[in-house]
């Protein structure tokens, strides 16, 4: 709901992506705490009227208060409760570590011997930069594009990069089976505003510094020039990539080729080889993304002459390993990364950066880390309680559907039967990833994370050719995020976003239901938002609305977005609601659904009333603290720039000046700031 934002091929939307959410500033070992009754009272701004600023009437006194910590680009609930789940996990790796043999068998095992790695400075310093040598020599020998579109096939596997991404997802239009999907890629920056946006500039000097100092460590020829050459070559790409908002349309980004239509259709890159080397030979149907980007970056990769080409190879493999190799590479890549492009000034220390390595899904052994975190962490009565809400939501939207006085019969039948079929994982997966074939090794770090990376694409490559697993999880249960995937038609809640201020058993109810019952709304929304709604119950994207319908939801969609598109974001970038339209409106549907859902669960009884607020009060102020938070600049315009969420600030207020039961609730008038006539509230679900 809150992470895509895009998994994989289709968009399955997650809560968020950067950026944060806040809640009081808490050491990391403990659970924070929030009120008697599970809100911060004393985090509330008084002299802010909830009409004019309903982000800074529930939070202005905490925002105020906040010192974000000097290793984070931004301080909120999110980042909170990862720290208190690296923190958890910090403790199991410990654990394991201090228990580990240096080339372990177990899963156990392992997970300590990887850890005692990432801490092993001094061996990883001893080796200096052989093992990225190493890796560099295919790079350095190849003699032609053929060679070095195979060595781009290898990234998956590998440090490598590629300019074009290839990843196994559920085929969106045969949801019973998998499907090989290929990507636009080949930029080392977050977006392709940073190349193209003139306010972008003073980053785009410093990415060909960061190039340039990069490949010097690496003991690149002439550096400084190929560092030109490289970001010449990335500003061609970028001018040929599709804009991030553009990538979200599914049905524009299914485009199924044969290898041999893909090599006519974009001449100039041996797709063969791309293929052969990343283990996808025998694969003879491909399904590429943003279509007529493809023959526009291929013939920039067959334009440009070869050793720009080889340059661009070895920058990347160093930047992919930099964190893995001694402390000049490690210091250079945060140098650009984190604190140029987000305004973070110090690196995170080392048991942080290994607790993240680690516990990687993909590249480390997140799985493995999960099932000991759930065993800690995750009492069966959580999930219980979770279960038990999800089934109330479900009855909320199951009626909102049947109230729903714009839409069809014939739409809203298809639609109760997708939210009846929704699939609902809560805490972790049922089955555990097998890491037996995985070699971890307690001396190498650099070939531990790279030996993650192949073992990871060898089990993604090999759900080809079998049925689809509708049990598989792309989260990890330590993971404070969740997520929706349509292809599955499922929503997912790992098990560390299952704490205050999100869900606590202790707190009042009506503030659980505007924390984690509205974030569950918001991930059965995403199955109905402008891009979600287009695919069906079984997963299979198809076109299940009457024209009139689509007609009156894109009405509706555009005139919220209209709502993000006005705001004055204070840095210079405005955020684009064709960008986080999907968000915005599981926000705003998530919300009606907490509220209605929090209704039924009074049973006919009123609410009480707690240090002076009613039951719908307290349910915009559970949600209006889950977004609690605060940003540096740079991170703040580079989530507004690339991220498909809109800062939480404006998620805070914009959802509820669209409920009417808000204005009933604080008394909002016309003349206040965010006063919307009755006409001009959007209700989508």
């Amino acid at each position: 709901m809150f992470k895509t934002t895009c998994l994989t091929a289709v968009a399955a939307c997650a809560l968020f992506l950067v950026g944060g959410a806040g809640a009081e500033p808490t050491s990391s070992t403990a659970t924070p705490h929030y009120g008697t009754w599970g809100f911060d009272l004393a985090g509330r701004d008084l002299a802010v009227k909830p009409g004019d600023d309903f982000y800074d009437y529930v939070n202005g006194t905490y925002v105020k208060s906040v010192v974000i910590p000097a290793d984070k680009s931004s301080w909120g609930t999110f980042q909170i409760l990862a720290d208190l789940s690296e923190a958890r996990v910090h403790a199991i790796l410990e654990e394991m570590a201090a228990k580990a043999s240096p080339r372990p068998a177990t899963d156990d095992g392992k997970i300590g011997a990887f850890y005692r790695a990432y801490m092993d400075e001094a061996t990883v310093k001893a080796r200096g930069s052989a093992p990225l040598q190493a890796d560099l020599e295919p790079i350095k020998t190849a003699g032609t594009r053929t060679a070095l579109a195979a060595q781009m096939g290898k990234a998956a596997a590998s440090f490598n990069s590629s300019i074009f991404g290839g990843f196994v997802n559920v085929d969106a239009k045969n949801p019973t089976a998998y499907a090989v999907y290929l990507s636009q890629s080949g930029l080392g920056m977050p977006d392709r505003d940073y190349y193209l946006k003139p306010d972008m500039a003073e980053k785009k000097a410093a990415y060909e510094a960061y190039i340039t100092k990069l490949l010097t460590l690496a003991g690149w020829p002439d550096a400084q020039t190929r560092a030109k050459d490289v970001v010449a070559y990335e500003t061609r790409i970028a001018e040929a990539s599709w804009a991030a908002a553009d990538r979200r349309n599914p049905d524009n980004t299914y485009n199924p080729m044969s290898m041999s239509e893909l090599a006519a259709f974009a001449p100039g890159f041996d797709w063969r080889a791309f293929a052969g080397a990343a283990g996808l030979g025998p694969i003879d149907r491909v399904v590429v993304r943003e279509k007529s980007a493809f023959p526009k970056i291929a013939a920039i990769f067959a334009e440009t002459p070869i050793e720009i080409l080889k340059a661009w190879a070895a920058f990347h493999l160093a930047d992919n390993a930099a964190p893995y190799l001694t402390d000049d590479f490690v210091q250079a890549n945060f140098a650009f990364r984190s604190k140029a492009l987000s305004g973070t000034p110090e690196l995170p220390v080392r048991w942080k950066r290994a607790v993240a390595a680690v516990g990687d899904l993909r590249g480390g052994m997140g799985d493995a880390v999960g099932r000991v975190y759930v065993a800690h962490y995750f009492p069966p009565a959580s999930k219980a309680m979770m279960e038990q809400l999800v089934e109330n939501l479900r009855a909320a939207f199951k009626r909102r559907i049947e109230a729903n006085t714009w839409m069809s019969p014939a739409t809203k039948a298809e639609a109760q039967v997708k939210l009846a079929k929704y699939q609902i994982k809560i805490g972790y997966t049922a089955e555990w990833r097998d890491y037996g074939g995985l070699e971890i090794r307690a001396d190498d770090l650099y070939g531990d994370v790279e030996r993650g990376q192949a073992a990871d694409w060898a089990y993604s490559r090999g759900h080809l050719g079998k049925p689809v697993d509708r049990g598989e999880w792309h989260m990890t249960p330590q993971t404070v995020n969740a997520y929706n995937n349509p292809t599955l038609n499922e929503v997912v809640f790992p098990a560390a976003i299952l704490q205050p201020p999100f869900f606590d058993p202790k707190a009042d109810p009506a503030i659980n239901y505007g924390g984690i019952v509205a974030v569950i709304g918001h991930e059965m929304t995403h199955g109905f938002d402008d891009q979600g709604r287009k695919f069906d119950s079984t997963g299979r994207l198809r076109d299940w609305w009457t024209p009139e319908d689509a007609k009156q939801f894109d009405a509706r969609a555009a005139k919220y977005g209209a709502e993000f598109a006005a705001y004055d974001t204070g840095v210079g970038v405005r955020i684009n609601p064709k960008l986080t339209m999907g968000e915005n409106i599981a926000d705003l549907g998530g919300l009606n659904l907490a509220l209605d859902a929090y209704h039924a669960s009074l049973g006919g009884k009123p609410a009480p009333v707690l240090s002076g607020y009613n039951g719908d009060q307290r349910v915009f102020l559970g949600w209006g603290q889950v977004w609690r938070g605060v940003y540096r600049p740079d991170a703040l315009k580079r989530q507004i720039v690339t991220n498909p969420h809109a800062p939480d600030m404006f998620r805070a207020e914009t959802a509820p000046r669209n409920i009417d039961a808000w204005y009933k609730s604080f008394d909002v008038k016309p003349g206040e700031t965010l006063y919307l006539a009755p006409d001009n509230r959007v209700v989508i679900w």
